[in-house]
C-alpha cells in the first residue's frame, strides 16, 4: 500500500506538469558539486564536528522544485567520500521542528524531511532515494525506472549498512519555543550501489548525477501537537518542495534533470570546480525529443515515425547541427544523435533510458 500510495502521488504530479513542460525547456544546465576524498573517520551523530566538514563547501542555497521561487527557509548540504562511505550533511533552517512517523519505510514526506536522490550510472534508470525525517525515521527505495514509465517500487529494498543521526538546535515537537535548524547526517556504504557481486564501483574522479529534496508543510497545533494544516474542507495544504537542483516541474523524479556530483580524489580543503562534459547536451536533448515522441503520441495516437514529425527545425548543440535517427519497432522506438563533440552514438530507448555506443 505505501509503495502505491508513493507512485500515485508522482504520477499525478507527472501528469500534471507533463502538458506544461515544453513551456519550461530553458536550457540552464543542472548544478554542480565537488565532493572531496577524507581520510578522517567520521562520527554519524548529526552534528558534523570533524574538520572535513568543516573544510568542506556547502551547496548552493535550495530552490523551489520549479526553479523560481526562494524558498521560505534556507537548506544547503555538504557531501564527502572515502574508500567505504559517501558523506552527506545537511542543514535546514526551521522554527518549529517536529515529526511524528516511526516506522521504517512508511510515507516519511507526510513529515517534514530531507531526500538524497542518487544515479550512479546517469541513464536515469535503476536509481535510489532515501527520505529521512526529523526522528531519523528512514524510508529507503530502490527504483527501475521514473513514475512516468509506470513502474513497480521496490519498496522493501533495504540499503545494508547506511547510518544517519540527527542533531537538533531546539526542541523536538515542543510548540512552545523557536527553534533554529536542525542537521541530518548520513553515510551509505558504496557497496549499496554495486551492480554485480564484487564489483569495484566507487566513483574516483567520476561523477554520479544526484539530487535533494526537502520536503516541508504548513502545520496546525490540535492539544500542543504538531500536524500537517488542513484547509477549511478538511483537505490537507500542498506541501513545499524545496531542492538543490531544480526540475522546472514539481517531480523530483526526472532524473535527467538532477545536479552532477563530482567525486574527486583530493582531499577536502582543495580548491576545484567540476565542468559538466559537452556530451551531457546532447543526452538533454534526446530527453526533449523523448518528450515531444510522448506528446506525439498522445495528440495522434502513434508515434511519429520520422524525424520532421517532431522536429521541423534543425537540431543544434552550441550552434553545430546534429541529426537524429529516428527507429521503430514492434516493442517501441529508439532516438539516435552522434555527438558533434567526441563522435560517440547516444541513444534513448521509448521508457527514456540512455545507451552509449563508442564511436
Amino acid at each position: 500500500m505505501k509503495r502505491n500510495i508513493h507512485l500515485n502521488y508522482f504520477l499525478v504530479m507527472f501528469f500534471m506538469c507533463f502538458g506544461i513542460y515544453a513551456q519550461n525547456t530553458a536550457e540552464k544546465m543542472p548544478r554542480t558539486y565537488v565532493a572531496h576524498y577524507t581520510n578522517e573517520t567520521m562520527q554519524i551523530d548529526g552534528k558534523g564536528l570533524e574538520d572535513s566538514w568543516e573544510k568542506a563547501i556547502p551547496t548552493d542555497l535550495f530552490i523551489d522544485i520549479e526553479g523560481t521561487k526562494k524558498p521560505k527557509y534556507n537548506t544547503t548540504v555538504k557531501m564527502l567520500w572515502d574508500k567505504e562511505f559517501v558523506y552527506f550533511l545537511a542543514k535546514m533552517d526551521e522554527p518549529h521542528i517536529w515529526g511524528n512517523l516511526k516506522r521504517r519505510d512508511t510515507v516519511i514526506f507526510y513529515n517534514n524531511d530531507f531526500e538524497i536522490f542518487i544515479d550512479p550510472d546517469n541513464d536515469t534508470h535503476n536509481y535510489y532515494e532515501f527520505e529521512i525525517n526529523a526522528l531519523n525515521t528512514l524510508w529507503d527505495l530502490f527504483i527501475t525506472k521514473p513514475y512516468r514509465e509506470n513502474t513497480p517500487v521496490l519498496n522493501d529494498w533495504d540499503a545494508n549498512g547506511i547510518k544517519s543521526a540527527i542533531h537538533i538546535k531546539g526542541t523536538l515537537n515542543d510548540p512552545r519555543d523557536t527553534d533554529d535548524c536542525w542537521f541530518v547526517e548520513v553515510a551509505i556504504p558504496f557497496k549499496v550501489f554495486r551492480k554485480s557481486y564484487g564489483e569495484n564501483n566507487v566513483p574516483e574522479n567520476k561523477f554520479w548525477r544526484v539530487n535533494f529534496s526537502r520536503v516541508n508543510w504548513d502545520f496546525q497545533l490540535e492539544n500542543n501537537t504538531y500536524s500537517r494544516k488542513k484547509d477549511s474542507k478538511g483537505k490537507f495544504l500542498p506541501e513545499y518542495n524545496w531542492v538543490w537542483s531544480p526540475t522546472g516541474v514539481i517531480n523530483i523524479h526526472q532524473p535527467e534533470d538532477w545536479g552532477y556530483v563530482y567525486f574527486s580524489s583530493n582531499e577536502v580543503g582543495s580548491k576545484e570546480s567540476f565542468t559538466i562534459p559537452k556530451d551531457e547536451k546532447v543526452k538533454r536533448l534526446l530527453y526533449q525529443l523523448y518528450r515531444k515522441q510522448k506528446q506525439y503520441f498522445k495528440k495522434n495516437r502513434r508515434w511519429a515515425s520520422t524525424s520532421n514529425e517532431l522536429s521541423k527545425e534543425p537540431l543544434k548543440i552550441e550552434d553545430q547541427t546534429v541529426i537524429l535517427t529516428l527507429e521503430n519497432h514492434q516493442t517501441g522506438w529508439n532516438i539516435a544523435i552522434q555527438s558533434p563533440f567526441t563522435k560517440q552514438l547516444f541513444i534513448i530507448k521509448e521508457d527514456g533510458k540512455i545507451i552509449q555506443k563508442a564511436k
